[in-house]
């Protein structure tokens, strides 16, 4: 293992460096269970997540 620690957009696959995501990530939590979204699908999908609505929906 070489120890980097990524993040990954669980919309489009995204990922960055480092143990928590970018300011500019939105975190949400579905179902119990935390899913995380880049700035440019957070902005894409940004009138769904203040629906409220499960990105299955998206």
């Amino acid at each position: 293992m070489n120890g980097t620690v990524s993040v990954t957009c669980d919309f489009c696959g995204r990922q960055v460096e480092g143990e928590a995501p970018p300011l500019t990530w939105t975190t949400s939590l579905e179902r119990g269970r935390v899913r995380r979204y880049c700035d440019e699908c957070s902005r894409t999908h940004l009138r769904s997540m203040e629906a409220k609505l499960d990105s299955d929906w998206w």
